[in-house]
């Protein structure tokens, strides 16, 4: 699915699992490049982030650049800046029909980006039918 909302561009997918499984995910730093296209590699303090945690995401370029996590409300969204850029924000929804929404957004400027947010969403999507 994809939306436009206040100048940034939208991803999502729905999923049939209560938003806290999915937030487990998005915010287990060990578990980002496992679906994020684009990480290779993490380093935080933090495993599950929280506002304010930092480190530095090597890149699928070979690069590291460093990170801070600049916006945070457990179980619900977080986003953060990466190489002082404010990039991809993530945001669960529940949903009336159960389950619940994950979105990814962007600004509008960098919607090729949602070529690889649509490979996260399907990646996480294959994380949440693994068995436990």
């Amino acid at each position: 699915m994809i939306k436009l909302a206040t100048n940034r561009l939208m991803v999502g997918k729905i999923y049939d699992v209560v938003p806290l499984t999915v937030w487990d995910i998005i915010t287990d730093t060990n578990r980002w490049p496992v679906w994020g296209p684009t990480v290779k590699d993490v380093q935080c303090a933090d495993r599950f982030i929280c506002k304010g945690s930092s480190g530095k995401v090597l890149t699928s370029f070979g690069i590291w650049l460093p990170f801070i996590v600049t916006e945070y409300e457990y179980c619900s969204h977080w986003g953060w800046e990466v190489a002082s850029v404010k990039a991809t924000g993530h945001r669960i929804q529940a949903s009336d029909a159960g389950g619940c929404y994950l979105w990814f957004d962007m600004p509008i400027l960098a919607a090729p980006y949602a070529i690889v947010c649509q490979i996260a969403l399907v990646r996480i999507e294959k994380l949440l039918s693994e068995p436990k």
